[in-house]
Parts: structure tokens; C-alpha cells; sequence
């Protein structure tokens, strides 16, 4: 092993335990919301992972080492900081060379689970090809990233912000599995149905487990898409959502905001929009993501390998 890694102590004992280790993201303490609120929510979700039989791995990148698993301290801190690089697979390594803080989306934690063995990683919703995506080339490298690391990642689909369909059409196509979990429609995010059919549909966690074992087995690359509806009493209704959501895009497109600057500003906007409600549904989504994936890395650690140490 020649990444710098450095396990947390709880990661530590669970990787030689063989005990179930979820990977969490970064950039929604970093990005996603303000402290304390940030810090709180961080706080909730690794709690849910714990209670569901898992342990957390909170993954960031702080004075060039990639940590898999953050101390409550170490939580804090990042909570607090500022200019804090937003990593995917193409800034990561130039973080850690440059020695600076870095928070990671859904493809830079996708590589940092799988260097450190964690097969599950539990988000809000990846990116995806962007509306408009036929002249800007706007497609979030997390398509890629599923394409190629052999890591199961949950989420409540594609952000809604995006183009659906054409995201489906590229993960079809780049050969991911795209699972939902317990319906046949292919959840919205803040809604849990987009109208679109889900290619793949299982209702256990054990089912997901044994897909990517068995994917292992084939020696198939890459990873698989599990699209956990939010829970009912959470969701916002598609006819309120997509107007907050055009309104959104109307504006980002008349102030000339594009590339990295887009998602944060849509994301404001329409917490703007929706008094709050948005955030709300996004905490809701992402306690209930953790929830699932914990299920499903301890139905992998039961029947797979153990990670390396």
C-alpha cells in the first residue's frame, strides 16, 4: 500500500475484524449546508450506520493524507473550514501533492473506498449528464467512476437537477447496473418517482450483496448504482419540485453560472424556492441511504472476502 492512507481507529479495528464498513462522502459537510448544521447532520448519518450494524468511513483529504474515517474532532474541523477543494477524480492527487483540504464527491470517495477495501459507500444522489449537456459536454465523472471502481454506491438516484434520461443512457452504456430498490421507477431524488423505468429492480439488501460478489466472480469492472427511494413522509411531490427545479435552471442559464459553479448554485436556489423543504428531504434521503447501505456491506462482509489490511 503506497496511498497515503490513514485509518481511523474505528475503521481500523473494524477492517481487522472483518466487521461491515460504510464509506461516506465529504463535500455535503463542505459544501452541502453551514455549520453547525453541517456538523449535525454529518453526526446523524454516521450514527445511522452504526445503529444499523455498520461502521462509518467518513473520507477527506486533510494536510496530504486521504482519511478513511474521521474522529469527532476531526469531523468538527472540517465542518469549520474554509476553501476546501471539492476533489473528483481529477483534482484528487494534486490535493494531496499540494498538502491542502480537500472534501470528496461521489467519484473521488468511490476511489478512496475501494485503496482502502470498502466495497459499499452511501450518498444523497450522483451527478449525472447535465440539461443541455449536447452542446456544453457537461457529464459529472461519476458516470465514469461507476464504470470503473468496483464499489456499490446508494443513493437516491440521480440528482434531480439533471437529465434523467440521458443519465440512464449513459450508464447503460458505459455498463452499469442501475438497481432501484423496492419499486420498478427510477427515483428523483427529492421525489421517489421520475416516471422513468429502472433497468434493474431488487427489494433485499442481500440481493445487491450477492450482485456485486457475483460481479467480482465474472471479473466484470466497475461498480453498481443502487436508487433508494427517499422515504414517503420526506419526499416532495414531483408537480412541486420541477417547477422550483425549472425556475432554477432559468436563472443559472441567464447569469452565465456554469461547470463546477452549477450544482451549488441550483441546490441554493431552490432551497430558496422550496423555504427549506429541499434540505429537509435531503437529510431524510441521506439518513435513509445510510441505512441501506449498511444492510447491504453487512450482507457483503458475511459472504465476501475480508478487506486487505
Amino acid at each position: 500500500m503506497t496511498a497515503p492512507l490513514t485509518f481511523s481507529a474505528e475503521v481500523s479495528d473494524a477492517r481487522r475484524a472483518g466487521a461491515p464498513i460504510v464509506a461516506l462522502e465529504s463535500t455535503i459537510i463542505t459544501h452541502g449546508m453551514p455549520f453547525p448544521q453541517n456538523l449535525e447532520t454529518a453526526r446523524r448519518v454516521e450514527a445511522e450506520v452504526r445503529a444499523a450494524g455498520a461502521v462509518p468511513a467518513t473520507i477527506a483529504v486533510m494536510a496530504g493524507r486521504l482519511h478513511i474515517g474521521l474522529d469527532d474532532r476531526q469531523l468538527e474541523a472540517l465542518a469549520r473550514a474554509r476553501e476546501v477543494m471539492k476533489l473528483s477524480r481529477a483534482d484528487l492527487a494534486a490535493c494531496l501533492a499540494q498538502g491542502r483540504t480537500g472534501a470528496t464527491t461521489v467519484a473521488a470517495t468511490m476511489i478512496a473506498a475501494h485503496l482502502a477495501g470498502i466495497a459499499v459507500f452511501a450518498t444523497g444522489g450522483i451527478g449525472g449528464v447535465h440539461r443541455g449537456a449536447e452542446t456544453s459536454f457537461d457529464v459529472s465523472a461519476d458516470l465514469q467512476e461507476l464504470a470503473r471502481t468496483p464499489v456499490t454506491v446508494v443513493s437516491a438516484g440521480a440528482k434531480a437537477i439533471l437529465d434523467l434520461p440521458k443519465t440512464l443512457e449513459v450508464l447503460e452504456t458505459l455498463g452499469v447496473p442501475v438497481i432501484a430498490f423496492g419499486q420498478d421507477d427510477f427515483p428523483a431524488f427529492w421525489s421517489r418517482a421520475s416516471g422513468l423505468a429502472a433497468p434493474l429492480r431488487m427489494d433485499r439488501a442481500e440481493e445487491i450483496a450477492a450482485a456485486q460478489l457475483m460481479r467480482a466472480r465474472l471479473g466484470l469492472a466497475g461498480g453498481q448504482l443502487v436508487a433508494n427511494p427517499i422515504p414517503a413522509e420526506a419526499e416532495i411531490l414531483r408537480d412541486r419540485i420541477v417547477p422550483a427545479i425549472e425556475t432554477a435552471l432559468a436563472e443559472a442559464a441567464a447569469r452565465g453560472i456554469a461547470a463546477k459553479e452549477v450544482t451549488p448554485f441550483l441546490l441554493a436556489r431552490i432551497f430558496e424556492l422550496t423555504e427549506g423543504r429541499s434540505l429537509q428531504a435531503n437529510i431524510a434521503l441521506v439518513l435513509n441511504n445510510a441505512r441501506l447501505a449498511a444492510r447491504v456491506a453487512a450482507a457483503i462482509a458475511q459472504d465476501g472476502p475480508r478487506a486487505p489490511l
